[in-house]
């Protein structure tokens, strides 16, 4: 078994894929499919690609939760990039796997600065 991955805290609207299939399995799922269509159907016969990545039970239940058959997959690319990170990926890993340079890897984990939540422009500092 390997160890357990401290994942960055992801958007709202990947709830429906963190929810189904756990965040290691969403991740593997969002880098595979993210940013292109995806059909589930109502009942999955074992043609589909995804349906070999999750499985059929998988497939259904994350189908129920779409707003219709034909979804869009999100391509959360910040959130996977830190995500990979925290999995123990390098830049030159994570660059590949999502198909960006390695400047932009960087950058995002620079900005994410350990997943602190971004400061609030309107609030004073203490300090």
């Amino acid at each position: 078994m390997t160890d357990p991955v401290a994942y960055p805290r992801h958007p709202a609207h990947l709830d429906p894929y963190i929810e189904v299939l756990g965040p290691r399995m969403a991740v593997s799922f969002l880098v595979m499919f993210g940013g292109s269509p995806l059909w589930f159907p109502d009942d999955p016969r074992g043609r589909s690609a995804a349906e070999h990545l999750i499985g059929a039970d998988k497939m259904r239940a994350l189908g129920a939760r779409m707003r219709s058959n034909l979804t869009e997959i999100p391509m959360p690319k910040n959130w996977l990039i830190r995500a990979l990170h925290a999995e123990g990926l390098s830049v030159g890993q994570i660059c590949r796997a999502l198909k960006t340079s390695s400047t932009n890897v960087k950058r995002t984990l620079r900005e994410a600065g350990g997943d602190k939540p971004p400061a609030d422009p309107d609030q004073l500092s203490l300090f």
